[in-house]
């Protein structure tokens, strides 16, 4: 335990081996959850025999903390006095034993049950609200001091009562007069607690008597396993809570650190038997009752309110642990760790442990599932010694591939900064002598990417994921439908064929059209997907085609399976093979399907395996020539050919279902064709494209041919014919001519139109979400003088004009009359979102501030008085994070009154921009980056890489937005093992690397990026990288890939 923190609690004290323990392990335990840090200076400690207690207000006071009693010893010992609110608790449990006593059994049982359900409101829903804003806001205790119930001028009535229920109920340590308003609210606050706790226990005790009943049918063991079992339950429940009090005391019970703070809790003893015993095992009575009472009422009783128990815990009390003791943990931090051959050298004593993945939360926070304060002490030097001599991971020599492999992106090799060069020098040198280090966060991104955990991060467009869907569609269909009759199985299976058609020619058809247009499918994965260094220029081609890949070959597998089982199911064995045309169909359908077979035998023959799977729309390496070879000299589109079996299997099972579904898919193919690869193989091939195929040629060398003998047979007709064909032909032409005209006329004209119809539909599609709110305006607007309110805006300290850079921090003068509103805020918009200037109908996205940020709770006005002292308020306001649009445009500054949407004043419009640099090489978009990233990452030191610290980025100044205490180590203290790790971390650091607080920070860096270069990253891409050059090479490479034009990287 910190030695500043020491005095604050010496009654229970960690034993020096504990210590120790918590030393080494370099992280928050159970036994580390408050005050770390605090530099106050206690009275001298009095002797540990003493049991004396410091606690310390939010305000810094240190006080002794006087010895408090439980409620049992206090509400039942008659020599303990008893205050008004111990006389209402004992008068409310007297009268709940009177009723059950009187009423009826079943007007008892639903009496009790609602008596039951209202206490049990008033604990989890009552107090866990109560609880939260006095965690958050300290709403409790200025809500006593708003009221003036302990101030002695305002309510001296008041006070006066309340310092008689609390000197009556304490000992003669306590003094109400020289205690903080903090602990005497806690006081006054345990009282209502008591009231809740013990008429909720005793309603449920009721509740379950009055339910009593004993089962018929079972055997007098089972009646006697059954209360042994029960009685077993509720003591090992009374076990539990006791001793969780033994361990937390009242200070614990209470929640007394929403109040105050005590030093060190040490979560021992019961705390180690199972996570939160209070709220899990503490209510294994609830059960053992319900056994002993054999009602499944009681049961069901039981398990409701055990479950509102655990609501108390997740939206309450995790909450308050996480934000009052966690430590937050930074995403993306590269904590490094070297190989086995590091400590190999005889000189190696020590080995450097790898720390968990910061930014991954638990489940349920650390603070209850920390070190364990009862390790004993063999175990702990047999963990140390482990740790000396077992690396965390063993790492082989060979797996070097940083010394092995050479980069395939030699032109993309940056021309580093003075700080990079050394750094990357040094790491050269280094690399000599020992392996390259590594850092758990690099290896999670090399081998997870995104993977599907159950439905979470789903990829339909990634096949294994895709096929995941398909295998849970169709075993969900298995077991759900029910059974069908023959003509409702059939039109089932058609609809089932019919959409596999759609999905193969049209859905796929459509994909891989984006594709041709826009690389649709590699910018999917591109902006998904994290790759390496090696592989961001190949990895999303490769990656894209093998999925479309496994996709088209799936759908076109599902497409024939589909059809076969429509064909099975309608097709029924001829009784007699003479009669009719079944005979003839059979053969006719069989010689089809034996054409669809060899046509596509012969298409793969010449296509091979990189025209099936259409790879022209993917790779560019392979040569753009075309060969007309095979079925080809003779087709241009054999692939018509391959529906022949369809028309085959319908003449073979005499179905018009089977007949309509293969014209269905004929033109599904012929819209593919013309849609999808056509238009590809012009754009791909030109000129170079035939039009003719060998068969087309044949059959107009043959009509020509014939033409020509007629026409020397019919020489006499010649004349007349070639004017009838004349006036013929010049009436289409003129016709084609004349439409042709009317089109491009009609293009010409609406062109313009069109692209104002898109740029509106942007532009409201924009305003849709800002359009969701409703619009409340105040009724005493008449009593305030809009004149007198003003809001303007402090120029950017870089430009010198309401023009800011994308991220930099922007402040805002407000000056307002003596009676303006506590509840008064200030907004942000997009200049046009309002039409009107003296009210705001759109929602403000979250880009708003409170005038007076202590008035309110998250969004909701808290609604305290304030005192008045001056003829007007001024002061200032900065939007900065998540407060400030991460849009370029121009924006207006808006004063809006009490909470509502009254304007009182406004100011504008302000320019939020973002440079561009005026040519792409590595050299410009490291710099772009380099003032990018440190403003979305709030220009937090312990955040932005270290050759950004002494480059300007925007803002003037770079300071820090969290607290001392957030900002350092997770050990929370500046000396010791901490800060010998923090500075070993930060010598290993690349001065490139930085992290993120939120995945919030990496979608501002991902929307910058956007909007300065055009490629578009997910927020995981940026996390994975998390380096300057690494993130600067690969923008480089996307946009070759993306574009085609290799950037200029001499620079």
């Amino acid at each position: 335990m910190p030695g500043s923190q020491s005095f604050l609690r010496q009654r229970k004290a960690n034993p020096p081996s504990i210590q120790k323990k918590n030393s080494k392990s370099g992280g928050a335990t159970d036994s580390d959850k408050t005050e770390k840090g605090s530099d106050l200076q206690a009275p001298q400690s009095p002797s540990r025999e003493e049991e004396v207690v410091w606690g310390k207000t939010p305000d810094g006071k240190v006080f002794r903390v006087p010895t408090t009693h439980d409620v049992i010893t206090t509400l039942l010992n008659p020599g303990y006095k008893k205050s008004h609110l111990d006389l209402l608790n004992l008068g409310l449990l007297g009268f709940q034993i009177a009723l059950y006593l009187v009423l009826p059994r079943h007007v008892s049982q639903v009496f009790f049950f609602i008596y039951f359900a209202f206490w049990r409101a008033a604990y989890d829903a009552g107090l866990g609200w109560v609880l939260t804003k006095q965690s958050k806001k300290k709403w409790i205790v200025k809500e006593v001091q708003r009221r003036g119930w302990l101030n002695e001028e305002s309510r001296p009535a008041v006070r006066n009562w309340i310092r008689k229920q609390l000197q009556d109920k304490m000992g003669k340590d306590y003094s109400f007069d020289e205690l903080p308003l903090e602990y005497n609210t806690w006081l006054l606050f345990r009282q209502l607690v008591d009231v809740i706790l013990v008429n909720d226990f005793l309603s449920y005790c009721m509740f379950a008597f009055s339910c009593f009943r004993i089962p018929e049918g079972l055997s007098g063991v089972v009646h006697v396993i059954r209360w042994l079992a029960g009685i077993a339950l509720i003591g090992f429940n009374l076990w539990v809570k006791t001793e969780a009090h033994n361990v937390v005391k009242d200070y614990g019970w209470y929640w007394g650190d929403c109040f105050f703070q005590r030093g060190n809790l040490v979560f021992d003893g019961v705390f180690e038997l199972a996570p939160h015993p209070m709220y899990s095992v503490g209510y294994a009575g609830y059960y053992g009752l319900s056994l002993i009472s054999g009602s499944y009422k009681v049961l069901f009783a039981s398990l409701a309110a055990h479950a509102a128990q655990f609501a108390f815990l997740i939206l309450f009390e995790n909450p308050h642990i996480e934000r009052n003791y966690g430590q937050k943990k930074a995403i993306a931090q590269r904590i490094r760790f070297r190989s086995n051959s590091a400590v190999a050298g005889p000189s190696s004593t020590t080995a450097a442990v790898a720390t968990p993945e910061p930014g991954v939360d638990s489940s349920t926070p650390a603070i209850t599932e920390g070190d364990s304060a009862t390790t004993e002490p063999e175990l702990e030097t047999e963990t140390e010694i482990e740790e000396q001599t077992i690396p965390e991971f063993n790492l082989p020599n060979k797996t070097k591939p940083s010394s092995t492999i050479k980069s395939q992106h030699s032109r993309h090799q940056p021309k580093l900064s003075i700080a990079s060069s050394v750094s990357s020098n040094t790491g050269f040198v280094h690399q000599k002598k020992q392996p390259k280090a590594l850092s758990q966060h690099d290896l999670l991104n090399k081998y997870f990417r995104r993977d599907t955990v159950t439905l979470r991060n789903l990829d339909l467009l990634r096949a294994t994921d895709a096929m995941l869907i398909l295998v849970i569609t169709y075993s969900a269909s298995l077991a759900l439908i029910p059974a069908l009759s023959p003509k409702t199985t059939l039109m089932l299976h058609y609809f089932h064929a019919l959409a596999w058609v759609f999905i193969h020619y049209v859905g796929l058809g459509q994909l891989l059209r984006a594709q041709s247009e826009s690389k649709f499918l590699v910018r999917h994965f591109l902006k998904n997907y994290h790759y390496g260094e090696r592989d961001v220029g190949e990895g999303p081609i490769i990656e894209a085609f093998t999925n479309w890949k496994t996709i088209y070959n799936l759908s076109m597998c599902m497409t024939y399976v589909s059809c076969l089982g429509l064909v099975w199911k309608s097709y029924s064995l001829p009784n007699d093979w003479g009669v009719g045309n079944e005979l003839l169909c059979h053969t006719m359908g069989t010689l089809l399907v034996g054409l669809h077979i060899w046509a596509t035998m012969e298409s793969y023959e010449v296509l091979g395996v990189f025209g099936w799977f259409f790879g022209d729309f993917f790779m560019e390496e392979f040569p753009a020539h075309l060969e007309y070879t095979g079925i080809y000299r003779y087709l241009n589109n054999p692939e018509a050919m391959g529906g022949a079996a369809w028309f085959g299997l319908a003449l073979i099972s005499g179905s018009k279902l089977v007949l309509s579904l293969a014209v269905v898919k004929h033109l599904a193919n012929w819209w593919f064709l013309t849609n999808v690869e056509n238009p590809h193989m012009r754009k791909l091939y030109g000129d170079s494209l035939r039009q003719d195929a060998g068969f087309v040629k044949v059959i107009k060398n043959v009509a020509s041919k014939n033409a020509k003998m007629l026409e020397s047979r019919a020489d006499r007709h010649v004349p007349e014919l070639k004017r009838v064909v004349t006036e013929v032909k010049g009436t289409f032409d003129k016709v084609l001519e004349d439409t042709a005209e009317a089109v491009e006329e009609f293009l010409a004209r609406s062109g313009p139109k069109f692209s104002e119809v898109m740029q509106d539909t942007k532009v409201l599609l924009q305003q849709s979400r800002e359009r969701l709110v409703i619009t409340r305006v105040a009724n005493d607007i008449s009593s305030y003088d809009p004149t007198k309110y003003n809001v303007s805006i402090v120029p950017s300290s870089t430009t010198g004009a309401n023009a800011f850079h994308l991220g930099e921090p922007i402040t805002v003068k407000w000056q307002a009359p003596i009676n303006h509103s506590r509840k008064d805020w200030i907004g942000l918009y997009r200049v046009g979102a309002n039409k009107s200037t003296l009210v705001t109908k759109t929602s403000s996205l979250g880009m708003w501030l409170p005038v007076h940020g202590e008035e309110w709770d998250g969004h909701v006005p808290v609604g305290l008085e304030r005192a008045r002292h001056h003829d007007s308020q001024y002061g200032t306001v900065t939007f900065k994070g998540n407060t400030l649009p991460w849009l370029v445009g121009r924006y207006e500054i808006r004063y809006h009154h009490d909470g509502k949407y009254n304007v009182m004043s406004l100011d504008g419009p302000l320019e939020i921009y973002v440079d561009k640099p005026s040519e792409t090489n590595f050299s410009t978009v490291r710099e772009t980056l380099m003032r990018v990233v440190p403003l979305a990452l709030d220009s937090d030191p312990s955040l932005i890489p270290l050759s950004c610290k002494t480059a300007p980025t925007g803002s003037g100044t770079q300071t820090s937005s969290l607290p001392p205490s957030e900002g350092t180590d997770a050990e929370g203290s500046g000396s010791g093992a901490g800060a010998h790790d923090d500075q070993e971390h930060l010598e290993d650091r690349d001065p490139d690397d930085f992290t993120f607080w939120s995945e919030r920070q990496a979608k501002r860096i991902c929307a910058a990026i956007k909007q300065v270069f055009d490629v578009d990253y997910a927020p995981e891409v940026v996390v994975a990288d998390a380096n300057l050059t690494a993130l600067a090479k690969r923008i480089l490479v996307s946009k070759e890939l993306l574009s085609g034009r290799p950037p200029n990287t001499s620079g």
